[in-house]
């Protein structure tokens, strides 16, 4: 279950009283980065991040000119999230069997391995769309291991008390890299081209390889790893289908995921076909939203704890944010609405995140963390083609307002649904000529709630 107040995690405003504002936002924000192992960690995958999103705005726009496709971008989407669907779960197992930080050293160093080929492919004018694809999956199949032991490895560099906040972080950092590399890959695109962005992000992994090196080995926090067993995935599956406050979550985050984050499908169409522009629109488009994400992993870096009505509230927001992008009618109305889009998309996977890793038993966060991977990112194969199919049929406005749409719905019904399994009751009535919407609890005061919202 997600956790309490009074958890470790969380920020006790009842300390805060005798400190200033300034040092209540430094020990808030920015506390985990007090432990050492954590810091190298986060300073690598600065680096590391930013090469990964140059090589994602320059794979996007490389498959549209080699194609002037949508549908061909959703295909290179789809193969590189392709993997998490079919493995994602045994992946989950291997994390849980074997030391983390062995495991991504392997998966990083395959990752720059295949940033540097597809560089000397684009560099020496070879390249043909289907290298990219190859390229992709490749990228797809280390990410089966490394999404789930990164996410999980973040516990053991700083301990449960600082979990919440290192997972903001991680975050944070992501989507900050989200600010500098698209704009680094539309200069790169437009001047030089390609090749050198996936040159950038391919060197850039020495940053977290390093990282990983340096690291001192006594000051982890070790789980219990899952000995060798039959039905280990079984068991994984059980353990989630018995706790509503981790299933339908994931299933949240699901739909949301396969339909409501196709953005290079949509970004790169508006940019080329709705506003007529060139790759320097489509770093505009992302490193706005970039913004918004920073800025909501900020505020759940300052957030004590993981609610799941955070969660409904952000995914709504965020399915009706797309909507109105979608009908925009100018080129900067769509432009601004990337950032609170960015801020409640990452509000949503944040909570998530934490929440899941919060309420789950060290020995299962590997098999759990690679089941929400897999649903979240894994849901792409499915719904990248079909958001380049809707988008080069329909036009880009169609396929956009489409995934706004199916993430409204999944909220609404996710959260009537926690709110009926967490004893829970919607009140609806006036304040003061305006309408208010409560969560109250059917239950005594003193009696538990399965789920806390």
């Amino acid at each position: 279950m997600t956790a309490p107040d009074s958890s470790p995690g969380a920020v006790d405003s009842s300390s805060d009283t005798a400190e200033s504002p300034a040092t209540r936002e430094r020990v808030s924000m920015f506390r985990s980065l007090r432990v050492r192992n954590y810091r190298l960690f986060f300073v690598g995958q600065v680096v590391s991040n930013i090469g990964t999103w140059m090589q994602r705005i320059a794979q996007d726009w490389l498959v549209l000119s080699l194609t002037g496709s949508s549908t061909a971008v959703g295909v290179t989407m789809a193969l590189q999230f392709l993997p998490m669907l079919l493995f994602g779960l045994y992946g989950g197992v291997l994390v849980d069997r074997f030391p983390k930080r062995r495991l991504l050293f392997l998966t990083q160093t395959s990752m720059a391995v295949t940033g540097l080929a597809l560089a000397a492919l684009t560099l020496s004018g070879q390249v043909q769309v289907w290298h990219v694809y190859v390229a992709a999956f490749a990228v797809g199949m280390a990410t089966v291991v490394d999404n789930p032991a990164r996410q999980s490895f973040v516990s053991e560099m700083v301990g449960p008390g600082q979990l919440q906040n290192a997972v903001s972080l991680n975050s944070a950092n992501f989507q900050s890299a989200r600010l500098v590399g698209p704009a680094v890959a539309g200069v790169l695109i437009t001047t030089v081209g390609s090749g050198w962005a996936f040159l950038y992000n391919g060197l850039s992994f020495v940053a977290p390889l390093t990282g990983l090196l340096l690291m001192r080995t006594r000051e982890l926090h070790p789980v219990r790893r899952a000995p060798r067993a039959k039905g280990q995935l079984r068991e994984g599956l059980r353990y989630v289908a018995g706790r509503p406050e981790l299933l339908w979550p994931i299933v949240l985050v699901g739909f949301i995921g396969t339909f409501g984050f196709n953005f290079p499908v949509w970004l790169s169409a508006y940019a080329d076909d709705v506003f007529h522009a060139d790759a320097g629109a489509y770093s505009l488009f992302n490193t706005l939203m970039a913004v918004g994400s920073v800025a909501g992993a900020l505020l759940a870096a300052r957030r004590g704890t993981a609610r799941l009505r955070v969660l409904i509230g952000g995914a709504l927001a965020f399915g009706l944010l797309e909507i109105m992008a979608a009908l925009a009618p100018s080129y900067w109305i769509f432009a601004l609405l990337m950032v609170p889009i960015g801020m409640f998309g990452l509000t949503v996977n944040v909570t998530t995140n934490t929440a899941i890793q919060m309420g789950t038993d060290p020995a299962m966060r590997g098999r759990v963390m690679a089941l929400y991977m897999m649903v979240f990112l894994g849901g792409t194969p499915l719904g990248a083609p079909i958001a380049g199919w809707a988008t080069d049929a329909y036009g880009a406005r169609i396929g956009f307002v489409a995934g706004g749409v199916v993430s409204v719905v999944a909220a609404v019904v996710v959260g009537l649904i926690l709110v009926r399994a967490g004893g829970m009751r919607l009140s609806v009535g006036w304040n003061q000529g305006h309408p208010r919407v409560r969560v109250l609890s059917r239950k005594r005061a003193d009696e538990p709630r399965s789920v806390p919202v």
